[in-house]
């Protein structure tokens, strides 16, 4: 199919894809725990997007040579795609989870498709349906149900501060990249998402570095810490990665983006299979009001695609 395809036959192709998306991504929250004290986090950005673009050269490399000039001709997106999608969204998101708490991250991170539907209505003017607004408006409760754990009045609770800020600062650059990759050359998958994986590799250079100079720097030693950098690197940062861009061009922005609050659901879900964590009745409402919300936002988005008016 090609960017932009409408109907069901792409929608079908894309829900898979984006579902293992968050899946992946819920897995890489997991892992990030897992690695504290065993590999520090900007050890753990470059070495996921070192082994990363190393993969891809092996795979990509018939396509990388194919496609070369339209990706040189285009360098300095590419660039920036891959320095504001990957690497400015980690540094902003570990960082703002030293001054904030799990429950702001999780809440502020699920306003991404939200965000998503300003730039593109801005940039694009891709109008919104009353039903994706909507849809948003129930994914993002589902968000909060999932992260309080049913307790809602807890966000009567929650302060602002600087960590909320970096967070904000966070979804708001992935929703960018999010709406850019609308705007992607024409190349293959493999080529393009390559060049923003050696983007990304270079851009986590300069963090490196810092928290190097800070003495912070954990380097992995132990087999566990080790199996953390391949799962992230080949999880989270390649798959993950690969299938999200796959679906934006299926079924646009607007409509991938409302994925991204399976996140939390799918997080809490690990919790139960890999902690022990009960999944009761709150995570239970959880996953049907992000469910919910994204048949609700769908319904309005096929309408919108039919019509020719995504």
């Amino acid at each position: 199919m090609t960017q932009g395809t409408p109907g069901a036959r792409a929608s079908a192709a894309a829900y898979p894809l984006l579902t293992l998306t968050t899946l992946l991504w819920a897995g890489n929250t997991v892992a990030g725990k897992w690695a504290v004290g065993a590999v520090s986090p900007q050890v753990l950005t470059t070495l996921r997007w070192a082994f990363a673009f190393t993969v891809l050269l092996v795979v990509a490399r018939r396509a990388i040579l194919a496609d070369r000039d339209r990706l040189l001709q285009r360098w300095p997106y590419l660039f920036l795609m891959g320095a504001c999608g990957f690497t400015v969204f980690a540094s902003l998101f570990y960082a703002a989870g030293i001054y904030t708490s799990a429950v702001n991250v999780a809440l502020i991170q699920g306003a991404i498709p939200v965000f998503v539907m300003v730039l593109n209505f801005a940039v694009r003017r891709v109008p919104v349906r009353a039903g994706q607004v909507l849809g948003a408006a129930v994914t993002l409760l589902g968000v909060a149900v999932a992260t309080t754990h049913g307790d809602l009045a807890v966000l009567a609770h929650l302060g602002l501060n600087r960590g909320d800020g970096l967070m904000l600062a966070a979804s708001l650059v992935y929703a960018g990249y999010t709406v850019a990759l609308a705007g992607r050359p024409a190349v293959s998958g493999l080529a393009f998402f390559t060049a923003l994986a050696l983007a990304a590799f270079l851009t986590s250079l300069p963090p490196l570095a810092a928290e190097w100079t800070l003495g912070h720097s954990i380097w992995p030693k132990s087999a566990t810490a080790w199996a953390i950098v391949a799962f992230v690197a080949l999880g989270p940062s390649l798959l993950a990665q690969l299938s999200f861009i796959r679906g934006v061009e299926l079924i646009g922005p607007n409509r991938a983006g409302l994925f991204v609050n399976l996140v939390p659901v799918f997080g809490a879900g690990l919790a139960v299979l890999l902690a022990g964590e009960p999944f009761g009745g709150a995570e239970t409402l959880a996953l049907l009001l992000v469910l919910g919300g994204i048949l609700i936002a769908e319904t309005a988005g096929r309408r919108a695609a039919r019509s020719g008016n995504r």
